[in-house]
């Protein structure tokens, strides 16, 4: 990326250069001058998603055309977000519509981020179809802080609790569980090196259980529900780990107690974890809960107990506001199916060279993890890849190998152009 490095060096070596000249070449960080600002009424304006305006130009790969300073990202998180959202984002960031104010300089508690947080909740509302019963909270810890959330919310320290593993965050999940309540691994993929998903008649759970915790998308280990269990027990819940596919497909909500998800995939920046909770299951925290934890102050205070991720959960409401934009979840889960088809495919047809080690029937449409025939050879795709502005495709370094993120703003041309990198790579080095 020299391009992309030596404009950031320049703005960081003089960088009133930019802000006195908007029309700078390559049309970086076009904003408009602090003396301008001065002499001109703020007047609120409309702002909608525009195309980016960066510099084109041709992919050798897959010939379609890519902004010339931006990569293409296929890390697991933070990931890839959409550039128009990116683009809409900088031309609020000094001025947000007009108030005088950037969205990280706001009250929490003003009119302006208070519009802000219900619109990002009615447009999540709108995508996922979520029932009035339910509540949507914006907090902060990461969906790791839910693990031990969860417990201390649903259950007290001697019920029993299922779990089923099919992940490194299974896993962790039912680590932290132990210290709240008494959980069951009621079936673990670990002897399998977590490559599939159990039938769901087998699993013997517990009809006592408060509980029954799946993730429903493993970013490790590119695991994926298609279809959701059922408790056994008539008054337990079904709960969610969505991280990693949190809004990348219709979900019915209805069939969960708690739907949690770190945005950092594929809605938005590191900093916010969504829980969406059905509004029956708020109020029973254990006396031992930290008041942070408590989705009742959270639910009561409409996460607001205290200062929120406020600068991320504005980029969340652009991405919902986008993802509506192009015709809701089904359409996104059909563009989110033809990428993910397009890299199996490729895998699939190497004959060997490249080889997915998950089960079919359950092949994540987030992450797709593989390795090569010749492992000798995995870091030389690795670093040849990020020569062609293919970023962040080594495995997680508890599994090695490869591993593509193709989350919601991976554009089909970044697909295309990774497989046909896959087939130039093979064709020098079968």
């Amino acid at each position: 990326m020299p391009m992309a490095a030596s404009l950031h060096t320049n703005f960081l070596q003089n960088p009133n250069r930019h802000l006195n000249n908007p029309t700078t070449q390559n049309n970086v960080f076009p904003v408009t001058s602090i003396r301008t600002i001065k002499n001109t009424p703020i007047r609120p304006v409309s702002i909608k998603c525009a195309a980016p305006t960066t510099t084109q130009i041709q992919d050798r790969f897959s010939g379609q055309a890519q902004s010339q300073d931006r990569v293409f990202n296929f890390a697991a998180g933070p990931a890839t977000l959409p550039e128009n959202v990116l683009l809409r984002a900088q031309s609020e960031l000094y001025n947000w519509r007009g108030c005088g104010m950037s969205v990280m300089e706001m009250s929490h508690r003003g009119k302006e981020f208070l519009s802000i947080i219900q619109k990002a909740e009615a447009d999540l509302r709108a995508l996922l179809e979520i029932p009035p019963e339910y509540a949507v909270l914006f907090l902060q810890g990461g969906a790791t802080t839910q693990f031990a959330a969860l417990p201390l919310n649903l259950c007290n320290q001697d019920d029993p609790v299922d779990y089923v593993v099919t992940g490194s965050w299974g896993d962790k999940a039912f680590k932290e569980a132990q210290k709240y309540c008494k959980p069951n691994v009621i079936w673990s993929g670990k002897s399998e090196k977590y490559t599939k998903i159990p039938s769901f008649d087998g699993l013997e759970q517990n009809p006592q259980a408060r509980y029954l915790h799946i993730c429903a998308n493993e970013t490790i280990h590119g695991v994926e529900f298609k279809d959701y269990p059922t408790p056994k027990n008539p008054n337990g819940v079904l709960v969610a780990d969505m991280s990693s596919n949190f809004c990348s497909k219709p979900v019915d909500v209805s069939k969960f107690g708690v739907i949690y998800a770190g945005a950092q995939k594929n809605v938005g920046p590191s900093g916010v974890t969504i829980v969406i909770i059905r509004k029956d299951l708020i109020g029973n925290a254990q006396d031992v809960t930290p008041l942070m934890l408590d989705y009742k102050i959270q639910a009561e205070n409409n996460s607001l107990y205290n200062t929120p991720p406020c600068y991320c959960i504005y980029m969340c409401g652009l991405v919902f506001e986008d993802l509506l934009d192009q015709g809701g979840l089904k359409e996104v889960e059909k563009k989110n199916k033809k990428k993910a088809e397009i890299l199996y495919n490729a895998i699939d047809a190497s004959n060997g060279f490249y080889r997915c080690p998950v089960e079919k029937s359950v092949r994540s449409l987030m992450n797709v993890p593989f390795t090569l025939e010749k492992s000798e050879l995995e870091a030389d795709f690795i670093k040849e890849a990020a020569k062609e502005k293919m970023l962040q495709l080594k495995g997680h370094r508890s599994v090695g190998g490869m591993r593509a993120s193709i989350y919601n703003a991976m554009p089909l041309a970044g697909v295309e152009t990774l497989v046909a990198f896959m087939k130039d790579f093979q064709a020098r080095h079968a």
